[in-house]
This record gives C-alpha cells, structure tokens and sequence, in this order.
C-alpha cells in the first residue's frame, strides 16, 4: 500500500481552485452557526467537492500513459545563435486536458521561468518551439521534461517526469557560417551588409568569351571574336584561385574581454569560419594557426570539402589563455609553415600604442613575406563614454579618459598603415561582415 501511494500521489498536486472550493466550504459552516436555515448545505457542499476530487483523481490516474512528450533537439548547437528547439507532447486521455510543461536546460542559460501552457483535446498533438542562445562553446546538458497536466475539472494537477537527459556540444557560429555561404552562392552577399568591390584590372584566369551586355568593360572586347561572330564579343576572366588564406586566432587574456555576453575570442573564431568557408567557396585555400604566450593549432591551407570540418573541430575547442601572445613564435610558425605568399587575417586586440608597439617589429617581419591584415576591436563601451554629455567634473574626467583611449585606436590604424601594414578597426558585431568585405576586396585588386 505504501509504495502505491509513493507511485501514484507524490506526483499529485492540488490546484487553486480545489483551495477556493474548500475555503467555500469553510465558510459556509461558519456562517451556518449565525444563519441556522442555511441547514445541511455546507454538508452537502463538502460531499459534492469531496465527489468531484474523488472523481479527478480517477480521471487522471486510471492509465499510466495519459501523456507523452519528448525534445526535438539538433546534433549542436551554434554559438551566439538563436537555435531552435521543441517539445512534442501528445494527450491519450479520452477528454481535453490543460498542461504545464517545464524544460530543464542547462544552467548555462540561467533561465528559470522556461515555462509552456498549453491546451490539448483528446488525441491531439503538439510541437511547442522555443530558441535558446548559447554564449559560450562546450557541452550543455539538458534534464527532464516535467508536465503537469489538469483536467476539465481541475482540482488537481498530475506530473509526467519523462527522462531526456541529452548532452549538446555548442560549437562555433555555424548558422552564420551557413547564412552567408547561401548568400554567397546565390549572389546575396549585398543583403547582409557585404559591398560590391569594383575591380581596377583583370586577374590573369581567362574564363571564356561571352556575348557583351550592358555593363561589361569595353576594354575586354575581343575584336577577332566580334569580327567572327559579327556581334560584340568579351573576354571574361575569374578570380585568381588557389592563393592561401590563413586565419591566425589571438588566444591570449586580452582575448577574454566580453561584448554582449560573447568574449573577443569567439568573435574572433565565428569570423574566422565564415571567411574561411566564403574563401573555399571562392576556390582558394583556407587555413588556421591559433596562438597564446604559445603555438595552439595549426591547419594547413586547403580547399578540400572536409577543411571546414576539419577547422570547426578545432576551434569548438579553443580557450582563452592568461598570458600574452608570443607574437615571434607566431612569426616563426608562420616562415616555417607558409611556403609561399599568404593573406594572413590576424584576429587579436590592442587596447594602446605600447601594446602595439611590443608587437610591431614581428608584424613588419610579417608583412615582409605576406600580405598581413590586422583586425582589432574598439571598444564600444569607451565609444559610448565618450559620445555622452558631461553632466559633472566626474563625468567630464570619464570623457575625456574614453576618448583618449578612443583616439589611440585610431592612431594604431594610422601606425600600421605607416609600415603597409593593413587593418580593421571594428565593433565586435560588425566584425564578420567588415572582414568579409575587406577578403573580398583584397582579392578584387589583386592584391596577394
């Protein structure tokens, strides 16, 4: 008998509204004292609720499998990303049911108040779709799916526990990765923020002699082709294809800083997917090299289908190290490994000029063999101290100290432009599209 109870009533709750029926009853007895022909109805209310519970508990509980739900989750998820989840759940009552459903996600989110009501009829099915957004890579676990289900009646609620203990993985920002590969693809890459470079010259990869329209350059007409075909004829060129494109990923604690919940380090590592995929899809060979106060990974350039696979596991494993980047075993890494001229895009971040300054002298070493870019972040904080009136001397002080800092960015800019040293000085959010466009305008002047 004990364990019936334990089975079948711990995951019985009462509701609100059996309270208020019950706090009716208490009353009508109360005033029953002062109003003596209220009679036996405070008796008879009393059996009718009792009746009424008594026939709850029996709806809900004469089968064992009332209700069933499960989790529709994907293989990963994508880091910095709305990714979309669900919940089925399915009524095999005989009559309409209200229920409660709670999702244990993983502590990660800190959301507490995951929480979905919904009504079903008998024999009805739901998907109940919710996003979440992970802002750190690793693995998420997620619990139980725990429903709590009423009848029409609702005196009381019963509890579904159903065991969906998953482990996701979040890797980089994939969903990115594929948003702009299909604009790529089909030609969209306007859309997202990604301009249109006018080419200054020809690459030297003849693709075919094509019929002019309007708008191809008047230099390329093929004049024995237009005198064959007695209509104008152009000579149409591609891209130069098959130059190394290297992302080299700064590891080190200034990397760490975080910008609406995502650290440097995994902006850094969703740009470097999606320039690596945009860069295969233009047919040259994308590579990776990750560094701290130590050489992390290095993947050699290729475009083979598998590289961005190849490149997704070794980033989704990346961290953040406490120790300045050794930028001379970088250079090193780099003389050793690049074999012939590169576009190397160096993600790191330089909050100073002395910062720079200790660097500098391998980046000029760099720059000597490869086409070196550096991207670095501004701080959009300082930018939005610096932009706001001063209302007293503090805040005159916080000014002037936001845009100091704010101004010795920009000369950084200035400074590597001085050796022909390339550079992005970008917001975090802007920081995948004002990368792209820069790749894409190397490529269109021929640059590497």
């Amino acid at each position: 008998m004990k364990s019936f109870f334990a089975k079948y009533y711990s995951n019985l709750f009462l509701s609100n509204r059996l309270f208020t029926v019950l706090g009716c009853c208490v009353v009508l007895f109360l005033l029953s004292f002062f109003f003596p022909w209220l009679g036996d109805v405070p008796a008879l209310f009393l059996c009718t609720a009792v009746l009424l519970l008594s026939a709850d508990i029996w709806l809900l509980y004469r089968t064992d499998e009332g209700l069933f739900a499960r989790r529709n989750a994907p293989e990963k998820l994508s880091n910095g990303d709305e990714n979309k989840l669900g919940i089925y759940i399915e009524n095999f009552y005989g009559f309409a049911v209200s229920a409660n459903i709670i999702d244990e996600i993983p502590f990660q989110f800190q959301k507490r108040d995951l929480l979905f009501e919904t009504q079903l009829k008998s024999k009805q099915h739901k998907i109940l779709e919710y996003f979440l957004k992970p802002l750190k890579r690793g693995e998420y676990e997620f619990g139980a799916i725990h429903v709590y289900v009423k009848s029409p009646l609702g005196f009381i609620s019963r509890r579904y526990s159903f065991e969906q203990t998953m482990v996701l993985p979040v890797y980089p920002s994939f969903l990115q990765m594929r948003k702009y590969e299909l604009m790529a693809v089909s030609n969209r890459l306007s859309e997202a923020g990604i301009k249109k470079i006018r080419r200054l010259g020809h690459s030297m990869e003849f693709e075919q002699v094509k019929n002019y329209v309007s708008g191809d350059d008047y230099r390329t007409i093929n004049w024995k082709a237009t005198a064959r075909r007695s209509e104008l004829m152009v000579n149409s060129y591609t891209d130069e294809k098959s130059q190394h494109v290297y992302c080299v990923i700064d590891k080190s604690r200034g990397m760490k800083m975080p910008f609406d919940g995502l650290s440097l380090l995994d902006y850094s590592i969703n740009a470097s997917l999606v320039l690596s995929n945009i860069a295969i899809l233009k047919e040259d060979k994308a590579g990776l090299i990750t560094a701290s106060e130590k050489i992390g990974t290095v993947v050699p350039a290729d475009r083979q289908a598998v590289q961005i696979r190849k490149i997704l596991d070794v980033l989704y494993k990346e961290k953040t190290r406490y120790l300045e980047i050794n930028m001379e075993a970088v250079y090193n890494k780099i003389r050793s490994t690049l074999k012939q001229r590169s576009l190397i895009v160096l993600f790191t971040n330089f909050e100073s000029m002395s910062a720079l300054q200790r660097q500098l002298p391998f980046l000029k070493r760099i720059a000597r063999f490869h086409l070196l870019l550096v991207v670095f972040f501004e701080n959009t904080e300082l930018r939005k101290l610096s932009e706001t009136p001063a209302a007293d001397v503090e805040g005159i002080y916080i000014k002037t100290i936001a845009e100091k800092f704010t101004f010795e960015k920009k000369q950084i800019v200035k400074e590597l432009a001085k050796w022909g040293i390339q550079s992005i000085l970008t917001s975090p959010q802007d920081l995948t599209v004002n990368t792209i466009n820069r790749y894409l305008e190397i490529k269109a002047r021929q640059e590497i």
